[in-house]
């Protein structure tokens, strides 16, 4: 049996990656959350919670047993230096997990992996580990308009957000493959990802 292929996909908040990653699963490939994972990881009985709570204090820590992500995003905003912390944590149980993962799918016959990893770009590794690297994009007014609408978030949370994630250009420099994701229909959408799907060994049509 071949190797899978595997595709690294990215994007900035608001993008439409998990989209994306839905249309890809569709198709039959295996999608890898790396936030899903690291949510596992720090919910109620998570793998990274007891470490947090000894590194930062529990003040940290949920009455519910699960990593308080608003006060840590706050304090990670203003303290780099506890950022790189929460990451030694993390970053190391979501590769374990990835892997884990992948594994699973190489066993059960997916032609296609698809790593959907937020910090691809950032990451000095992840372009080494993929066979093509596809970055979902839109304009900065449209990732901002979009999460305002679905987290009741605040404009300057966004940019926030979208000032500690890698900048667009540097995204698109290192993609193999793009889909500008800015006024596209679901419908639209569907036939960029059907595209690109002989290129990552899935077959059509959708099967969800």
């Amino acid at each position: 049996m071949a190797a899978p292929f595997h595709v690294g996909l990215t994007g900035g908040i608001g993008s439409g990656k998990s989209t994306v990653a839905a249309l890809l699963a569709g198709l039959g490939a295996a999608v890898i959350d790396a936030d899903a994972i690291a949510r596992q990881l720090t919910a109620p009985g998570g793998a990274a919670i007891e470490t947090i709570a000894g590194q930062f204090g529990a003040d940290f820590i949920t009455a519910q047993g699960a990593l308080d992500r608003d006060r840590m995003r706050e304090l990670a905003f203003a303290d780099p230096a506890a950022k790189r912390q929460l990451e030694a944590i993390i970053h190391p149980l979501v590769g374990q997990e990835t892997w884990r993962q992948a594994s699973a799918a190489r066993a059960a016959g997916h032609a296609c992996l698809v790593f959907d990893v937020p910090l691809l770009v950032e990451s000095a590794t992840w372009r080494q580990k993929v066979d093509h690297v596809l970055v979902v994009d839109c304009l900065a007014e449209t990732q901002i308009a979009r999460v305002m609408a679905r987290n009741a978030m605040t404009r300057p949370a966004v940019e926030a957000i979208m000032a500690n994630q890698s900048q667009r250009l540097r995204r698109l420099q290192t993609a193999d493959s793009v889909i500008f994701n800015d006024s596209l229909s679901l419908a639209d959408l569907r036939l960029e990802v059907a595209a690109l799907a002989p290129r990552f060994r899935l077959s059509l049509p959708f099967t969800t």
